[in-house]
């Protein structure tokens, strides 16, 4: 009998947010990737019902504003829909932010200002006993790049890390769909792009564009050595082959 392929549908929101090392990350953990990119007038599905997962990527659409991007609604009513069927969801930033609102959250600009290049998150308590989670340090790297961030979470959601400036870093929705406020998914050329297209802004804020983007590639093997195995465990929550959790009814 053949092996099964799985495979996971990501929307993409503008060009200078690809898949980035996913690319790579996800194939090799058994999950091929179909990209849906609305930017260029893909149509997106209802439901998730012709994939596994569900994986929306970062953009600088505003999460709170459906105005700001034609597609939004639809992603949001995606992601919905995949809450609804149990499907296996993450989202990246702007993607986080959207799983946000969607499950009855609230995202709106960051009081705090932006956080821009590596930085480090805590996790919290809960996220020892989460499946994704539970074998990530307790400081991970990041990449930050964001200006708006996730105010409220969720009613039920269960936060999993944290920022001083921004508490809701990463969060979880039922027991298969993750947010993540931050960036994992970040080659150099990525940051190199990112750093060039914002740096008028950057430079406003007290940010030196180059060193932004040095700082940055200095921590990417760091970040691929802690999340390359998170893809790979949501990769096997996604074939079914890790626990979900389990909340404990006292």
């Amino acid at each position: 009998m053949a092996e099964r392929t799985y495979r996971a549908l990501v929307v993409t929101h503008e060009e200078s947010g690809p898949v980035g090392t996913f690319g790579d990350w996800f194939p090799a953990a058994g999950i091929e990737l179909d990209l849906l990119e609305p930017w260029r007038g893909d149509a997106l599905p209802e439901r998730v019902d012709a994939h596994d997962a569900l994986i929306v990527l970062g953009g600088s659409q505003q999460a709170y504003d459906d105005r700001s991007a034609p597609w939004l609604r639809a992603t949001k009513d995606l992601l919905r829909a995949a809450l609804a069927d149990d499907v296996p969801v993450l989202g990246i930033c702007l993607g986080g932010q959207l799983l946000a609102e969607a499950a009855g959250g609230r995202v709106a600009p960051g009081a705090e200002g932006p956080e821009i290049g590596p930085r480090l998150i805590a996790k919290r308590d809960a996220a020892g006993d989460d499946p994704l989670f539970e074998r990530i340090p307790l400081s991970p790297m990041v990449i930050q790049w964001h200006w708006d961030a996730i105010v409220d979470l969720p009613p039920g959601a269960v936060l999993l890390a944290a920022s001083p400036r921004y508490p809701h870093q990463a969060f979880r929705v039922g027991q298969k769909a993750y947010g993540l406020q931050f960036h994992i998914e970040t080659p150099p050329e990525l940051v190199v792009a990112w750093a060039a297209a914002d740096a008028e802004a950057l430079r406003e804020l007290g940010f030196d564009p180059v060193t932004v983007v040095e700082r940055s590639v200095d921590v990417l093997p760091e970040i691929e050595e802690v999340w390359r195995p998170f893809v790979e465990r949501f990769a096997a929550l996604v074939r079914g082959e890790t626990r979900t959790y389990l909340p404990i009814v006292g």
